[in-house]
């Protein structure tokens, strides 16, 4: 009878535990060949992720330098740092999880550097959480060329500004392939009932960020382009969290790349060095569902831009962005997004 009353009380906790409301965390960190760009930028990153402690954490940039496991580097680094999280071993993209991952999966494959996506699966207070890491294919990076910079070799060209073939040009990249892929499982995993999150540095621009509002701002000349491999992820479900919370691109622009690392000469930030090619290309998305409320979005890193090889203090206003503890590790923004799950 007493173990029968031990055992209905402690399910009866149980049951309330998972009734109630709690946060959920997720960061997109692209950590410029995992910091190895930067000096101490591996002990940087780490001080990093261990400050913001998200419940998943999206890199891009892995590389498993001189045969060794990124996962297990980073993951004892955190630990050295008191907080746990637990991985597994991928290439390009990279995944970290507070609660025990129970699967791994390779959802779009790395090969000759044209991107990845991994996903891990895992339980937070009972709810399956589907995560994706995503970063995409860095050629035909076709926003380059209405600022007069051809997108797969970076030299100059006349800007082009048609923008049928600015799309034509766009899809010769894996990016959109990938996003399909992705796409296909997600919708699978909703079918399971999983809570799902996308995070990645997608080398490609959103279209509400290259509207009619902002055609005259960051050398868009007059560019007005849904770009295909957002409208792919919009189109199955996906919603991107900082255009959630801040829906004006004027207001708030959101760039995450290039920032201006205060220790790295300006001619490594950019690749387009006499234009202004700021962009949002970094982002954390999910599936709307009635567990989850999407809270805020922060956008950590230096305050200041690279302009046409130039420094420039941004006013960055009403937008949440956090400076870093110390050294950043990137030439990348990071982002975060925070939801209340219920």
């Amino acid at each position: 009878m007493i173990k029968k009353f031990i055992m209905a009380s402690v399910a009866a906790l149980a049951m309330a535990g998972t009734c109630q409301a709690r946060d959920i965390s997720v960061m997109q960190f692209n950590v410029w060949q995992e910091g190895t760009s930067v000096p101490g930028g591996f002990e940087a990153m780490a001080d990093e992720i261990a400050k913001q402690a998200p419940d998943l954490v999206m890199l891009s940039e892995v590389r498993n330098y001189k045969g060794t496991r990124f996962c297990d580097r980073i993951v004892k680094a955190l630990a050295d740092r008191g907080i746990e999280y637990h991985s597994f071993k991928s290439q390009d993209t990279g995944l970290l999880s507070r609660t025990a991952i129970t699967d791994s999966v390779t959802v779009y494959p790395y090969g000759d550097d044209h991107g990845s996506c991994y996903k891990l699966i895992t339980y937070i207070d009972g709810h399956r959480i589907a995560a994706y890491t995503a970063h995409l294919d860095y050629l035909n990076d076709t926003y380059y060329e209405p600022r007069g910079y051809d997108g797969n070799n970076w030299k100059k060209m006349e800007p082009l500004t048609d923008v049928a073939e600015l799309t034509r040009r766009n899809l010769l990249s894996l990016r959109d392939e990938a996003a399909r892929d992705i796409v296909a499982d997600a919708a699978k995993e909703r079918e399971l009932g999983s809570l799902v999150f996308l995070a990645g540095d997608l080398n490609e621009p959103s279209g509400t960020d290259w509207c009619e509002a902002t055609k005259d701002m960051a050398d868009h000349h007059g560019v007005v382009i849904d770009w295909p491999t957002l409208r792919i992820l919009a189109d199955g479900g996906f919603v991107d969290t900082y255009r959630e919370i801040y829906p004006d691109p004027v207001k708030y622009p959101g760039y995450t790349y290039p920032c201006s690392n205060p220790i790295i000469d300006v001619k490594r930030l950019s690749w387009a060095i006499d234009s202004d090619e700021r962009d949002r290309i970094d982002y954390v998305f999910y599936m709307p569902d009635k567990a989850l409320k999407l809270k805020k979005v922060r956008i950590i890193g230096p305050q200041d831009d690279i302009i046409r090889g130039q420094r420039v203090t941004t006013e960055w206003g009403a937008r949440d962005i956090t400076a870093p503890i110390d050294t950043w590790p990137s030439d990348h923004r990071a982002v975060v997004a925070t939801f209340k799950l219920k």
